[in-house]
């Protein structure tokens, strides 16, 4: 299985996450931001957390606007996973690929710690590993990490049980309590918390690991 991490200025989770993603015996691209196209037969593209271009006009405004991110839809239009982590979350909700937007923690606070998640689905290939209704810890660490839609949006994310995670405990004012959701057909994941930085026993936990593991068995075989 090849996984393709995204690089943007600013980016301070790539590293993590392509990590890993190795870990879990994925081989890993690396790419930056001004590439206009990824690597040949990558399964999964992932883009990271941290600050893409230091915030400016609006969280993941500007890098969804960056050449690879072109890259990144049409891989997702052609049926092509996609993982976003706390700003890479925020990136797919202003490519469009994600509906809803991450909105200022309600606290107006930045927050960093471990929270509980509830895994709301296991039917997905970012969320088989788990079982649905189980709790899970994964730190959390943003400023907008709020995330908010219409109703109407929330009630068919609700209805087609695509609601992948969340919040034990609601560090940030989420409507209904998400964590993350998924895309139409499954295969684009966003979410706020920070699996990668939970997936190996030297973190203070592992829970995080199964993801990765999930997702490599998913695709190898593809």
């Amino acid at each position: 299985m090849h996984a393709a991490v995204i690089v943007f200025p600013g980016s301070n989770c790539d590293r993590d996450l392509a990590v890993a993603f190795e870990r879990a015996g994925a081989k890993v691209s690396m790419v930056w931001h001004k590439d206009t196209a990824l690597p040949e037969g990558v399964d999964i593209v992932a883009v990271p957390g941290g600050f893409s271009y230091g915030d400016y006009l609006r969280c993941g405004a500007i890098a969804a606007n960056s050449p690879i991110c072109r890259a990144v839809v049409a891989h997702a239009e052609r049926g092509g996973y996609v993982l976003g982590i706390c700003n890479g979350f925020q990136v797919l909700t202003e490519t469009g690929l994600l509906p809803g937007a991450l909105l200022r923690n309600a606290g107006l606070k930045y927050v960093c710690k471990p929270v509980g998640l509830t895994v709301a689905t296991a039917d997905s290939a970012f969320t088989r590993a788990y079982k649905a209704g189980n709790t899970i810890t994964v730190p959390v660490a943003h400023h907008d990490g709020n995330y908010f839609a219409d109703d109407a949006t929330l009630d068919r994310l609700e209805a087609a049980d695509r609601v992948a995670f969340r919040y034990a405990d609601n560090p940030n004012g989420s409507l209904r309590d998400i964590a993350g959701i998924l895309s139409e057909n499954r295969r684009v994941l966003g979410m706020m918390p920070h699996p990668e930085r939970m997936a190996e026993p030297a973190h203070g936990g592992s829970d995080g690991a199964a993801m990765f593991t999930g997702l490599v068995d998913a695709l190898a075989p593809a």
